[in-house]
């Protein structure tokens, strides 16, 4: 499905019309670091576009590192993109995706309670486990 689009320095994007929300994308965006330039991707599920596509639009793209959410809103006609390569594209019945930020945080919820009552469970085992000290052990 990997829809590639890479641009040169003189082209503009105007060819990401076709990206919607539901698309699952990978985007390279030169950063610039003190004297230094690199190509930073950033993968992630398109939740919204704003704004057309014109001059000013821009899309707002949703990912989970290390179990956080972290959005990127990137302005599609920036010079600073160079590829965008759309992974996935799913059928959604909505313009704005804005739903996807409570379900990610129930499960997020759901997952750290489920290890909230394993570490419970194993330190009341271990507990269990530890033989008590009488009165003659500790007088020696």
């Amino acid at each position: 499905m990997n829809i590639v689009h890479e641009f040169t320095k003189n082209q503009h994007s105007q060819t990401l019309v076709d990206i919607r929300p539901g698309d699952t994308i990978k985007i390279f965006q030169r950063v610039k670091e003190g004297e230094k330039t690199r190509v930073q991707p950033f993968e992630g599920l398109v939740i919204a576009r704003k704004h057309g596509s014109g001059i000013s639009a821009t899309i707002t793209v949703r990912k989970i590192s290390g179990g956080i959410g972290v959005e990127k809103i990137i302005p599609i006609h920036s010079p600073t993109i160079t590829k965008v390569e759309v992974l996935k594209r799913s059928k959604v019945r909505r313009a704005k995706l804005y739903y996807i930020r409570t379900k990610a945080a129930r499960e997020v919820r759901r997952k750290m309670k489920t290890l909230a009552h394993t570490k419970t469970e194993t330190k009341a085992a271990d507990t269990a486990k530890e033989p008590e000290k009488s009165e003659t052990q500790e007088t020696k």
